[in-house]
């Protein structure tokens, strides 16, 4: 059940804080990247190119999942994963909702 002060916030606002969180660590960036480079189904590569556990990288990639910027399956002890371009490309869309969005920023302060 969804919090009363998060229901206060529209769904998009909601949707693009979910994603943005899923983001707010480096190593699921360098993940994302590295997955856009390849652009096809990467299996137990992705700890190869981190300076991370495979455990710790696990759990990246399952808070990437839980955002819905990747996708995965799994199959015994083989995962692999790719990027959903389809929610990729609604965050891109959430971000790029911000009306007060300029080239060169606001003048304030």
């Amino acid at each position: 059940m969804p919090s009363p002060k998060l229901e206060a916030f529209s769904a998009e606002d909601n949707e693009l804080a979910e994603m943005a969180k899923a983001l707010g660590h480096p190593a699921r960036v360098a993940i994302l990247k590295e997955l856009a480079r390849r652009n096809s189904c990467v299996c137990g590569e992705i700890v190869e190119v981190l300076p991370l556990a495979q455990s710790t990288v696990s759990q990246h990639l399952k808070e990437l999942k839980a955002a819905g910027l990747i996708k995965g399956t799994v199959e015994g002890v083989k995962s692999c994963y790719c990027i959903d371009w389809d929610n990729l490309g609604r965050l891109l869309a959430l971000l790029g909702a911000f009306p007060e969005m300029k080239a060169g920023g606001a003048n304030c302060c």
